[in-house]
Order: structure tokens, then sequence, then C-alpha cells
């Protein structure tokens, strides 16, 4: 691994999104502030969630929401179309860059948008009301999240092989983790099976550390853990399946 080939990697798709920085955060606005329009201050306006207001409820599940989402499809989307429709991504098989630097730089560089979009959404939620504290677990956490779904999404570019069955992935699994991972709502009154089978999932953990530091909690070692295990599990699954299809 070369910290020189990384940086070139995550140069380049910061090169890419620098030309139309702009575009990409206006973008980024509109589901945010539906999604707080809708739920902050319409269906949440009278509810009360553990002694707060529904909006500091829901906007640590929305920016755990959106950092799985925009970390993955900014690593999945493009490098799936560079390897089956472009050709473009022979250019990297060539390329003097070991694999492990092309992995981080991806995954670094999808990350880095799923947190830009993550802080738009802050910005937002503040405007509209919300009371939250940043504080540096906040932001370890929003990282881990960022990292473990930018790798996700290279693996899965990686390994599907056409943009309809790209499409069927988020479809079926990170569409069920958007809504049923304690985004928008306790988990506690689903029933056991289903509520074990969310406990494993990393979006479950992502926002409960979220929203638990959010309040001002104290740090859940035990979500940060997971999330932790999973970004360096899929990281290295990562760099082990770059080698597989360079090899």
């Amino acid at each position: 691994m070369n910290f020189s080939d990384i940086y070139t990697v995550f140069w380049r798709d910061w090169i890419v999104l620098d030309r139309r920085l702009g575009k990409f955060i206006l973008s980024r606005m509109v589901t945010p502030i539906l999604y707080l329009v809708a739920f902050g201050w319409g269906l949440g306006r009278g509810i009360q969630m553990n002694n707060g207001s529904y909006l500091d409820f829901i906007v640590p599940g929305i920016v755990a929401m959106n950092a799985m989402n925009i970390s993955f499809n900014s690593v999945a989307s493009p490098l799936n179309m560079a390897r089956l429709y472009y050709r473009t991504f022979e250019e990297y098989l060539i390329a003097p860059i070991g694999p492990a630097s092309f992995v981080i730089g991806k995954i670094l560089a999808g990350s880095l948008r799923g947190l830009l979009s993550c802080a738009v959404i802050l910005v937002l939620a503040y405007l509209f009301g919300a009371s939250l504290h940043i504080n540096f677990g906040f932001l370890l956490v929003l990282g881990l999240t960022s990292l473990l779904f930018g790798a996700m999404g290279l693996i899965a570019a990686m390994r599907i092989n056409s943009h309809e069955d790209m499409a069927n992935f988020s479809t079926y699994f990170l569409l069920p983790m958007s809504f049923l991972c304690a985004t928008f709502f306790s988990t506690d009154k689903l029933p056991y099976a289903i509520r074990l089978v969310i406990e494993f999932l990393p979006l479950t953990h992502a926002t409960y550390a979220l929203r638990k530091l959010g309040a001002g909690g104290e740090a859940p070692w035990m979500s940060i853990a997971v999330l932790l295990a999973y970004t360096v599990m899929l990281i290295g699954a990562g760099i082990w399946t770059m080698r597989h299809v360079r090899d």
C-alpha cells in the first residue's frame, strides 16, 4: 500500500467532484428538506420521543441513512459503469497502483461525498430547529459509517455484472435498512425475530450511536466496535476482491 497512490486515486475523484460541487450540494438538499418538512414539522410536530422532540430523534437517523446511500452510490455506480460500459476500469488495472491503494483511495473519495452530504443535512436540521451535540464521537461514527458503506459499494461494483442487478441490490438490501434500522421509529415494538436480524445490520448501530451521541449521551462503545469491525472486514474484502479481479 502506497500513500502516494492512495492520494492519486482520491485526488482524481476529488477533481471530478470539485467541478460540480455546487450541483452536488444543491441536489443533496432536496431529499433531506422533504424528510424534515414531512416528519420533523408535519408528522413530528406533536410527537415526543425519549423526552425530546421527534425532530431531534429523526435527524440522526436521516444522517445515518444518508451516509449509507451517498457513500455506497458514490463508489458503486461510477465504478460499476466504468467496469462494464465505459471500459475505463482497465486503466487502473494496467496502472502501477496496488489493489489496496486503489481500494482505499476509492473508498475515501466516496466517503468524502457522504460526509459532505451529511454536513448539508446537519446545517438544514439546525435551521429547522433541531438540537444536536456534534462532538468527536459523533464525527467518528459518521466517518466509520461512510467508510463501511463506501467499501460495500466497491465490493458490489466489482461483483455485480449488470446495471439492473446493481439497482436490485439497492432495492433488496439498502432500501429495507433505510426504513427498518431505527431511522424513523424505535424498533422496540417489532417482532423479536425481526428485531434480532435488524440488530446485526450496520445501519442500526450507526443510527443508535449517532442518536445517543447527538443527545449528549456517553459514547456507545459496543455500537462503535461493531461499526469498526464492519469497516475493517469490508475494506479487507474489497482489497481481496480487487486482487482477484486484477489476477
